[in-house]
């Protein structure tokens, strides 16, 4: 009993560490935050205060929508009150017998309060109406006519746009949960599937990937956070994807790669995270958005690839079998790069017992760096 609570604590620690460590989070969530920023840079959240308002959160949302409504109510109520009150139409200040009020059946601050609310929102119970007393009630009944138009404009323009903000359509595009390492082609790649959960299409969809790192320059200047450039292809080309299916993505693993020094045994030794990228414009909105997701070593299975998702039915439609997107079979694959290539150079055997069942040994003059078995 202690034992299984001692290991699903220390998963559940060990997640935690990793997902604070992660730049990018697996749902494109960005883990940064900003410091020591000056009253001046504060201040302009204010000013922008339309893109703030669209991405803060939806209880803000409420909270402020209920709060601008009833903040209006109740100055109006108050100015209405004091309209009453300036042309003696209060209780307590007995109005003589005959006296034509502003506004009728209005006598107090409770009663001015609901008029003001029942004009803003043009209910008209029929209680309370406007006379011909007082031009400057006109005037306020004009004014808050049109500045509850606005408001109620206003609102409904926040809520428009927070509901079809891009990053909602960007919930229906999955990446899986690993990548891969295994051959392709004649070439050793790394390997990703994306699916576009919706049957409309992305139009111009482009992946691409960057490769986050600490590297130290030859003056011993650490850069934090050092992005490479990582090209992600399909075999009709990079540009333009016809995303009407679930796609695997590769990465060519060659000498300008940086995963070429890379080996089985060595691969979760390092420390980088993998960002994919991709953009598109979605069909039916015409708007442009951005998936996101990482992969850092632990992610990365080398000797895998993905199983098959798609098959054609007796009918004659296609079919996609999401139970097996992420899922994985073992293929024979070398141990590194220079093994893969026959290269000359840093080869590297796997000295943790890891094995790729069934790789051939390639027939060269150095000795072999990968078991025939």
């Amino acid at each position: 009993m202690v034992r299984p609570i001692a290991k699903w604590l220390s998963d559940y620690l060990s997640g935690r560490r990793i997902r604070r460590t992660r730049l990018v989070t697996k749902d494109g969530r960005c883990n940064i935050e900003h410091g020591n920023i000056s009253y001046q840079n504060h201040f302009a959240y204010i000013l922008d205060f339309w893109t703030t308002l669209v991405e803060i959160r939806w209880r803000f949302i409420l909270f402020f929508f209920v709060a601008s409504f009833t903040m209006s109510w109740f100055i109006f109520g108050l100015i209405w009150y004091w309209i009453a009150r300036d042309n003696g139409d209060l209780t307590w200040q007995n109005p003589p017998q005959g006296h034509k009020p502003c506004v009728s059946n209005v006598y107090g601050l409770t009663t001015a309060f609901l008029y003001a609310v029942e004009t803003q929102t043009t209910i008209g119970y029929g209680g309370r109406a406007l006379t011909a007393q007082c031009p400057g009630a006109v005037a306020l009944l004009i004014i808050q006519s049109i500045l509850g138009a606005l408001i109620n404009c206003f609102w409904c323009g926040v809520v428009m746009t927070k509901i079809s903000l891009p990053k909602k359509r960007a919930k229906t595009i999955t990446f899986s949960e690993a990548a891969v390492i295994c051959p392709k082609n004649g070439t050793l790649c790394l390997q990703i599937r994306v699916a576009n959960l919706r049957k409309t299409l992305m139009i111009g969809s482009q992946i691409y990937g960057k490769l986050l790192r600490t590297t130290v320059t030859a003056e011993g200047e650490a850069i934090i956070l050092d992005q490479v450039n990582i090209d992600f292809i399909v075999d009709s080309g990079k540009d333009n994807l016809f995303f009407v299916c679930p796609l695997t993505l590769y990465h060519v693993i060659d000498k300008s790669s940086p995963f070429f020094e890379m080996a089985v045994d060595t691969l979760y030794q390092q420390e980088f995270e993998l960002v994919v990228f991709l953009d598109g414009t979605a069909e039916s909105t015409s708007s442009s958005c951005q998936v996101r997701t990482s992969y850092i070593p632990q992610e990365i299975m080398w000797g895998y690839k993905f199983q098959s998702i798609i098959s054609r039915s007796k009918e004659g439609k296609y079919c996609v079998d999401f139970s097996n997107f992420s899922k994985v079979v073992p293929v024979p694959t070398a141990h590194c790069s220079y093994c893969f290539h026959n290269e000359k150079g840093h080869h590297h055997h796997a000295r943790d017992g890891h094995q790729n069942q069934g790789f051939e040994v390639i027939d060269i003059d150095k000795p072999p760096c990968a078991t025939k078995m």
